[in-house]
């Protein structure tokens, strides 16, 4: 655990976090937390609450790791309870659990496909029966394959990559939308993909484009609504969608081209969640927060 000097320390960020090469792995889809090299850092021991969610109920897709995990473990420190929702990955998603619990919070599991509109439904119904009703959605969960070639595309690939990134996030909103409050927030994953697409991954890059088109025109249809929508752009993050679809060289270098010279970790994405969940962005719709690494947007 940090100290309170440690804290105030400035840190170089190039070498905050591991930099490639990555040790040699290849995982199959989802991937899983506990086979990653190096180990992730969602925050476990670095990130601290200081009450800006308290009494919030979150909805977090992909919350059994990743980035998800890291944004569950700080709205719990902040004082939200969470629904964790995932699709299979049953021992990440009871770690994520344990994280939640030990800040003292509620948490729910929801495993199943968020393809399936009926799954979103029950997401949202059991966020309302367990938790008691939803202040912040989260739309984190996502699928991607890389390919060399657009031939190597097929038709199931494709819609799987749409239902579950853009299809399943119109589920959820228009799901939640009767019960969302003023204040309400919603944050949606989009990616420095929407900005400068991976040529190695076609459907995953149209989707994130989706992804900010859609926040900016929700954002400003539900603001005489009170209900604040915008999204966070990672660059290139540390988790398990990495070593189970990328090519192994790939995976290797996973970070190296950005000009901080690494991948990042989901730790560093959590606090941008954070601020665009809470009270401290309450003049921010229909925006995006890039953290990229260095990677300009512009």
């Amino acid at each position: 655990m940090e100290t309170a000097t440690e804290k105030r320390t400035m840190k170089n960020p190039l070498d905050k976090h591991p930099q490639p090469p990555q040790p040699e792995q290849q995982q199959s889809t989802p991937g899983k937390e506990n086979e990653m090299q190096p180990k992730v850092d969602h925050g476990e021991k670095s990130y601290k609450g200081s009450g800006k969610l308290a009494g919030k109920k979150a909805v977090i897709t992909g919350a059994d790791s990743g980035i998800g995990r890291a944004v569950a473990i700080a709205f719990a420190r902040e004082g939200a309870d969470v629904l964790i929702a995932y699709l299979n990955e049953d021992e990440d998603a009871k770690e994520t659990e344990k994280w939640v619990k030990e800040a003292g919070r509620k948490a729910a599991l929801v495993a199943g496909d968020i393809q399936q509109e009926e799954h979103c439904k029950k997401i949202i119904d059991t966020a309302l029966e367990e938790l008691g009703g939803i202040d912040i959605l989260v739309n984190n969960a996502a699928f991607q394959m890389s390919h060399e070639s657009l031939q190597e595309l097929s038709a199931e690939e494709i819609e799987r990559t749409f239902r579950t990134n853009v299809f399943a996030m119109f589920y959820l909103c228009r799901f939640a939308e009767p019960h969302l409050k003023e204040g309400s927030t919603v944050i949606n994953t989009t990616s420095i993909n929407a900005y400068k697409p991976s040529p190695g991954l076609l459907a995953y890059a149209a989707t994130k484009g989706a992804i900010q088109n859609f926040t900016a025109g929700l954002g400003q249809l539900w603001a005489e609504k009170g209900i604040r929508v915008n999204c966070v752009a990672p660059g290139p993050v540390w988790t398990p969608l990495i070593p189970s679809t990328m090519p192994e060289e790939k995976v290797k270098n996973f970070g190296k081209d950005v000009p901080l010279k690494r991948a990042g970790q989901p730790a560093e994405l959590a606090p941008a969640y954070v601020l665009l969940a809470s009270e401290d962005s309450s003049y921010m719709t229909s925006s995006t927060i890039q953290v990229t690494g260095g990677t300009p947007t512009i």
